[in-house]
């Protein structure tokens, strides 16, 4: 992801996707702040696009469009080639770059890469291909990481099941015993996933469960449940 010229998030993926810009808007927003607005493409991650052509459906929000309006901040779609001109030259920048400097260090495997990439590659690109703001003072807006982490993830309504379970993706998850209410059959509850792959399940502001990425139960709820 890019802050104008600098770039402020980069990592090798298997597949661009709702994972991977989480990713990215909790590296950019951790590291710089929260912003005004957001200018994406129109991928199917970003936006829902009801006839191929057409405006995006706003009404409908993706994952990350979800997010980003719980954050307060405004998602603008490209239209036009035009209009990713800027992005589009980053991109072949970094086509044409980061392969050789991956090669000259002897990276072979997409682990070791996002570790050069993180720790070498993006500050000497910074340096190099960034340049300074015409106004100095920052736009973004300082945000807690711990209410980022809770935002930027997937998030789903479900209503418990008569065994008190809910069913997520493959998964039938139990919610343990509680010392507030004998059970939730019937509740709504809300299921979020995070990039990890764990799970957590609210009810209302409360977290009632934790899971690991296989659905094992993760232990029962900490006294240090924070607001959703």
């Amino acid at each position: 992801m890019c802050d104008g010229p600098e770039t402020t998030s980069l990592s090798l993926v298997e597949e661009e996707g709702t994972a991977s810009s989480f990713q990215g808007l909790m590296e950019t927003f951790c590291g710089h702040g929260l912003p005004s607005s957001l200018y994406t493409d129109r991928g199917s991650h970003y936006f829902r696009t009801p006839k191929a052509g057409d405006k995006v459906d706003k009404e409908r929000p993706t994952q990350v469009g979800r997010a980003l309006a719980r954050l307060g901040v405004e998602h603008i779609p490209a239209y036009s080639p035009e209009a990713r001109g800027r992005s589009e030259r980053m991109f072949s920048t970094l086509q044409q770059r980061l392969p050789r400097e991956l090669a000259l260090a002897g990276v072979t495997d997409v682990e070791a890469a996002n570790r050069f990439i993180a720790d070498v590659y993006l500050q000497a690109h910074n340096v190099r291909f960034a340049r300074p703001p015409e106004i100095a003072e920052s736009a973004f807006v300082a945000a807690d990481p711990d209410q980022l982490a809770e935002i930027l993830c997937i998030e789903e309504e479900r209503i418990v099941g008569r065994d008190n379970t809910i069913v997520f993706g493959r998964l039938r998850l139990q919610l343990p015993p509680s010392p507030i209410r004998h059970h939730y059959v019937r509740a709504n509850v809300k299921v979020r996933q995070y990039p990890n792959g764990s799970l957590a399940v609210f009810h209302g502001p409360r977290r009632i469960a934790r899971y690991a990425a296989e659905g094992a139960l993760g232990g029962p709820p900490t006294e240090r449940n924070r607001a959703a």
